[in-house]
């Protein structure tokens, strides 16, 4: 006799082609609404399911996967961040972990550097200005903003995406700095035209615009807390399309406000789609939801590394794209 399929439960609503070819291969349970799963309701999935396909949206803590049923045995995240699960609990429980990385790294990069052309050169008032219906007419001294080109640029992580963005932002004539966990190859460097900072403070201090592409893990936590923002120049502006916890939210919407940072632009929020009220009144801030992934070719390709990772994994083999905390 045939076994059994494996049973999948799926959090959120995915691209059509990804949900229909996971009905072809596996007992797969979808999401009929574009909702985020309650609470009771993960709970039930991981009770039942062989495998769960959660996101960004879904926590998958330690109390979670301690109700997990004797069947869950991969969770296989819909996304290359995995610091909304516990992965050190479910490699105790013997549960495997993957995520889908690399397929973003093009995309996310793309929007980093629209944030940083959106901030400095003011486009969203801009637009906004537009939109009224109060646009009078070209003026000399109209929303002036700053020239891209010989500016610092100082990048905050320096894997895939941080490389991807130090190219982009080479091409529009910015200066490459970086500090990153390891320093990366000198011919990669090269490549680049990047100058390594060990002093994450020393490079803060000298840069015109920060880029946030650096994961959120516990020692990247309020990486930029209120004393490192202080030491940006006031003429300074930070762009972050990586996670909103590696800055501390309030204390750099009290700079933006005192004027002390010259502005930011924000993909991702310390509180998920609670945003500080007082950031939004800002107009040198620009604020995205969560943007950074939303191409139909990555979101694609997001879905065919989850359905590889679960096929693999039924086939009695190691998901190709396994998390493991040594990679934390």
């Amino acid at each position: 006799m045939p076994s059994a399929r494996l049973s999948v439960v799926v959090t959120r609503r995915l691209p059509e082609p990804v949900e229909r070819r996971m009905q072809e291969l596996f007992d797969v349970r979808l999401r009929e609404s574009d909702t985020p799963m309650s609470r009771e309701e993960l709970v039930e999935a991981v009770a039942s399911a062989d495998v769960l396909v959660p996101t960004i949206t879904d926590r998958i803590d330690a109390g979670l996967i301690s109700q997990a049923g004797e069947r869950l045995k991969l969770i296989a995240n819909y996304g290359a961040g995995v610091d909304h699960i516990d992965v050190h609990t479910a490699r105790q429980r013997g549960i495997l972990v993957s995520n889908t990385p690399g397929v973003l790294t093009d995309d996310t990069a793309d929007m980093t550097m629209a944030l940083i052309l959106a901030v400095l050169r003011r486009i969203p008032e801009g637009l906004a200005l537009m939109q009224s219906g109060e646009w009078h007419g070209w003026s000399p001294t109209a929303l002036l903003g700053g020239r891209v080109a010989g500016r610092r640029l100082g990048i905050l992580g320096m894997g895939r995406i941080g490389q991807a963005v130090a190219r982009r932002a080479s091409a529009f004539g910015m200066q490459i700095h970086y500090h990153n966990r390891h320093r990366l190859r000198e011919e990669t460097e090269e490549d680049l035209g990047a100058r390594y900072w060990e002093s994450l403070d020393q490079m803060v201090a000298r840069m015109d615009v920060m880029s946030i592409n650096c994961p959120h893990t516990p020692s990247t936590f309020h990486l930029m807390n209120a004393r490192r923002l202080k030491l940006m120049k006031p003429d300074s502006v930070i762009v972050n399309t990586s996670r909103g916890e590696v800055i501390d939210e309030n204390a750099l919407t009290r700079m933006l406000r005192a004027g002390e940072i010259a502005g930011a632009g924000l993909d991702v929020f310390e509180h998920g789609t609670e945003i500080n009220p007082r950031l939004r009144e800002l107009k040198n801030v620009v604020l995205l939801p969560h943007m950074g992934s939303a191409t139909n070719e990555g979101r694609m390709e997001m879905g065919e590394k989850v359905l590889l990772n679960i096929k693999t994994f039924d086939d009695g083999h190691r998901p190709p794209d396994q998390v493991v905390p040594a990679m934390l």
